[in-house]
């Protein structure tokens, strides 16, 4: 199989999906591209997108639509202003114009130039996007078909992987490849994933980017418990982080995110008071998702509060993290849990469920915790095997094809449901245990493949039909 850096499976990208939102994204980014390529950028004065699939049934409310255009537009998930995305996307369909490439004006409405196939599914992949550019004749000079398999991955049609020509160390297919590495090398799972990531990155840059990535996920936190309010998109869904914060803190006062963590950490909170914080962690997240903020895909977008919130338990109340150190290893450890799940099985909630996501950002979590707690390797797989076993045959719902109901509870219920599993796993003997890994990660593509279409992000079944909603958004 393709080798999987942590990087591919913890990305910086803006809200609210990553298979909706960042993939169709990159897909845009690669078209314009391969018209640079093939001498066709001078030549192209409008361009068409095509939505398939899942892509089209809940396009809208993840706002497929405005991603596609900001990758046309010559934009990036990981530096563009978060107030642009909202703005930009209006000034388009004012102007009925886009800077293509963010340099040549080109004809695109978004009202009559991206066109939502809702009953048309393409053959690879439920999420499937197609690309047309054409000439001032009217001619089409190029085009390009695009599936975005989840987590912001993206392949083009005929491609037979992602493969960048690296051999790894310590190839991991599986678990059990991964706890035989451990068990040959006498190492950690983290030493492991280190050992591989320097195929990519030296140790320092690694750590660097591994900070980066806290970063995002520290500020995305502390902007969610601040800001109160209504998510966008017709639900009139109240953001709560900001009032659960509140609550906990009440004066306390604190100037940026540092030193907001160090007075969480200074206070004494009894078991209920641990439990609404990591709640509150994985919300703030996901609001700020939903809301088209900047996120880390942790291993998707819908699922990015877990992983956030786990690691702030860590922080805060476990009374093991030490430092800098600490953050990068649970972030590798969580890495090279999620490019197992996505190797044997699916992180797309379009093919396989919500399990594809909350279950896998529960598992990832949940193994990245056990280790850090002390944990064996054994244990650590074993807390990801819990973690899934209790998510199997999750269902994608979003009403509205919105990222916000039942999505952003979730990701509260998967991060305790991680806290949960490593704290079951840290009192057992792996080698007694009779579910693997391995086997629930087999277990889950199964239950993907037979789970009915209805249920897999399309917004036609579950919760999704039987909430009434003031605007549809798809």
């Amino acid at each position: 199989m393709e080798p999987i850096s942590v990087f591919d499976m913890l990305k910086i990208g803006v809200g609210p999906s990553s298979s909706h939102t960042l993939g169709p994204w990159r897909a845009a980014q690669r078209f314009v591209k391969e018209l640079e390529t093939l001498a066709q950028f001078d030549h192209t004065t409008h361009v068409s997108v095509h939505l398939y699939g899942s892509l089209a049934l809940t396009g809208r409310g993840h706002g497929t639509d405005i991603a596609v255009l900001l990758g046309l537009a010559g934009e990036d998930p990981e530096t563009i202003p978060p107030q642009k995305v909202q703005s930009l996307p209006h000034e388009v369909a004012l102007d009925k114009q886009l800077f293509l490439g963010g340099r040549r004006p080109v004809s695109f409405d978004p009202a009559t130039s991206i066109f939502f196939h809702f009953s048309e599914c393409l053959p690879f992949h439920a999420n499937g996007l197609v690309f047309q550019a054409y000439s001032a004749d009217n001619m089409l000079i190029h085009e390009a078909t695009f599936y975005s398999i989840g987590g912001g991955f993206v392949v083009k049609e005929g491609e037979t992987g992602q493969s960048d020509g690296v051999k790894l160390p310590f190839p991991v297919n599986s678990a059990a490849e991964l706890s035989q590495h451990c068990l040959t090398e006498g190492a950690t799972i983290w030493e492991i994933v280190l050992e591989n990531e320097k195929t990519w990155r030296n140790p320092a840059q690694v750590k660097a980017d591994l900070l980066r990535i806290w970063e995002v996920m520290k500020q995305c936190m502390y902007e969610g418990c601040h800001t109160h309010g209504e998510l966008p998109g017709g639900l009139h869904v109240s953001r709560r982080a900001a009032s659960i914060n509140s609550r906990l803190l009440g004066t306390t006062t604190y100037r940026d995110a540092d030193e907001w963590i160090a007075c969480i950490k200074s206070k004494d909170y009894d078991f209920s008071g641990t439990g609404k914080w990591i709640s509150c962690f994985a919300m703030a997240v996901n609001e700020v998702n939903a809301n088209f903020g900047r996120i880390v895909t942790a291993p998707t977008n819908g699922s990015a509060g877990v992983i956030p919130a786990v690691l702030m338990y860590y922080i805060c109340f476990s009374g093991h993290c030490k430092g800098e150190d600490d953050i990068v290893k649970f972030l590798m450890i969580a890495g090279e849990i999620g490019s197992i799940f996505k190797k044997g099985s699916t992180i797309s909630a379009a093919m396989g469920g919500c399990q594809a996501e909350i279950g896998v950002s529960s598992a990832m979590a949940a193994a990245a915790l056990t280790e850090r707690l002390g944990g064996s390797v054994g244990q650590a797989l074993m807390a990801a095997e819990i973690a899934m076993e209790h998510h199997l045959g999750l269902t994608c719902d979003p009403i509205g094809g919105l990222v916000q109901v039942p999505c952003i509870e979730r990701n509260s219920m998967g991060a305790m449901k991680a806290i949960t599993a490593a704290n079951i796993a840290l009192e057992s003997d792996p080698e007694k245990a009779r579910v693997t890994l391995d086997a629930v990660i087999k277990t889950m593509w199964e239950t993907a493949q037979d789970m009915h279409t209805k249920y897999k992000e399309t917004s036609q079944g579950g919760l999704a039909v039987h909430i009434p909603i003031i605007v549809p958004e798809c």
